[in-house]
């Protein structure tokens, strides 16, 4: 059987920029059965230029699911009750606390502060110290190969060069 179990949109969008915009599904949330859920766009949404942000669904998540979606050439029509995105549940293995059991509020990150990397930026691109090391089976054995380097950073790209 299929590992997901589709979103149906709730509402019709045009997304006009290549801003995130949230989708309402039908769907609601707790899960059920203590179950969490990856929420990840479906193949054939990708195909049509709609990429869903994958995000996660706590079990104890109460409320709309919504669907957060990028389109890179807008504007673009999704229609109500369209199967852009699925839930892949799963039993969270985190261990329980014995801090008292609070009413969460929200989503989207809202119930707890965020941490995001910062780059001090100058006139030069940010760099960062690499060490790679290579122990390939030709070398002589017993033989590491270690390069140090001063490389750029490219937050922007998709792949990582050396």
């Amino acid at each position: 059987g299929s590992a997901g179990v589709d979103l149906v949109t709730a509402e019709s969008v045009t997304v006009t920029d290549d801003a995130v915009t949230l989708i309402t599904t039908t769907s609601n949330g707790p899960l059920g059965y203590g179950l969490a859920a990856l929420l990840l766009g479906r193949s054939s949404a990708t195909k049509q230029g709609i990429f869903v942000q994958p995000g996660v669904i706590d079990a104890d998540y109460s409320g709309p699911i919504k669907i957060m979606v990028r389109v890179f050439a807008p504007p673009l029509f999704i229609p109500r009750g369209s199967l852009i995105a699925q839930l892949i549940p799963f039993t969270s293995s985190v261990p329980h606390t014995s801090q008292p059991e609070q009413e969460r509020v929200g989503g989207f990150g809202s119930t707890g502060p965020l941490t995001a990397f910062a780059q001090v930026l100058s006139a030069s691109k940010p760099t960062r110290t690499v060490i790679i090391q290579n122990n390939s089976p030709f070398l002589p054995p017993g033989t590491t190969k270690v390069i140090e380097a001063e490389m750029m950073l490219d937050t922007g790209s998709d792949i990582t060069v050396i």
